[in-house]
């Protein structure tokens, strides 16, 4: 499957109280994410902690990325940072370690205008040299992407997909329709938040990107694909056994809930960035129940 289609598989990024990275735990991530059948692997999305890490780090990740799943399936890498010269560096990293892809977040603490932005992204295009997708997350960034924004970035050399937020309204074909109005056909354009993951695929999504995909690539490749093949009923069925999970990413956010995950899953256990703290015990207990629950009641949900 092309790049930045199908299922995305965003895994956290396992690293020392130092911000050391784990190779080995994260090359187990990623043979697991491979193995499930995803369609790619983001790595050092939000999930992967891109901006807990050094540029050294960063780099290290992808290395053993590449080495552990490189030829297998594409690796899309996360290159956002504060500085224009800073993405283009990290750009330039993902390349020559061997990266299929980039994500790029327009990252600013001072609010960014539509020209700033235009311009930052042409910049990293031009130096990465590699399909780059626009990480349109006003949650973090403090900026939006309006269509007339994508529109122009569409036609810069490179820029070849978009990851967009969650609609307000919920009404996902009426902005994939606007944005495909304004791009060419080759443009991609897939959906985070992980809750309305289902309605974006059936809605005509290109993409899923998935932080769930990060640890559990098996349950989130069936919501997947039941979306794709528009099998509303089943893709409900699969969708409604993540819900318990949904409803803990929105009371802790996916980010803490994730490393619980990573926990419960024996990849070891590692703790959020500080200052992020990670879950307390009960917390954790209801991560470890709530996903043995949801990985029994998937694999009971006959296959089609």
């Amino acid at each position: 499957m092309p790049l930045f289609q199908g299922l995305s598989a965003f895994p956290p990024t396992p690293s020392d109280q130092h911000g050391v990275v784990d190779t080995s735990a994260l090359a187990a991530m990623l043979a697991g994410i491979h193995e499930a059948g995803a369609d790619s692997i983001g790595l050092l999305g939000s999930t992967g902690a891109y901006p807990f890490l050094s540029r050294d780090q960063r780099r290290r990740a992808v290395a053993a990325a590449m080495a552990a799943v490189g030829g297998k399936i594409p690796v899309v890498v996360g290159v956002g940072a504060l500085r224009t010269d800073e993405a283009q560096a990290l750009a330039k990293d993902a390349r020559d370690e061997g990266a299929d892809g980039l994500l790029l977040a327009p990252v600013s603490y001072t609010p960014l205008t539509d020209h700033e932005v235009f311009e930052h992204y042409t910049a990293v295009a031009d130096t990465g040299q590699l399909p780059l997708c626009i990480y349109n997350n006003p949650t973090t960034t403090r900026f939006t992407f309006s269509v007339d924004l994508i529109e122009r970035l569409s036609a810069v050399p490179n820029i070849a997909a978009i990851k967009m937020p969650l609609p307000a309204a919920g009404n996902y074909a009426a902005e994939i329709n606007s944005i495909r109005a304004r791009t060419s056909p080759m443009f991609r354009i897939g959906y985070s938040g992980d809750w309305g993951a289902a309605d974006a695929l059936l809605a005509g999504a290109d993409a899923w990107h998935s932080v769930v995909g990060g640890l559990l690539p098996s349950e989130a490749l069936a919501l997947t694909r039941a979306a794709q093949l528009g099998d509303l009923e089943q893709a409900k069925r699969i969708d409604d056994a993540f819900v318990p999970l949904w409803s803990l990413f929105k009371e802790f956010g996916s980010f803490r809930v994730m490393f619980a995950i990573a926990e419960h899953l024996g990849f070891g256990a590692f703790q959020p960035p500080r200052p992020i703290l990670g879950l307390q015990n009960e917390a954790r207990m209801r991560v470890a129940n709530t996903v043995d629950l949801l990985r029994a009641s998937i694999a009971s949900i006959p296959s089609k």
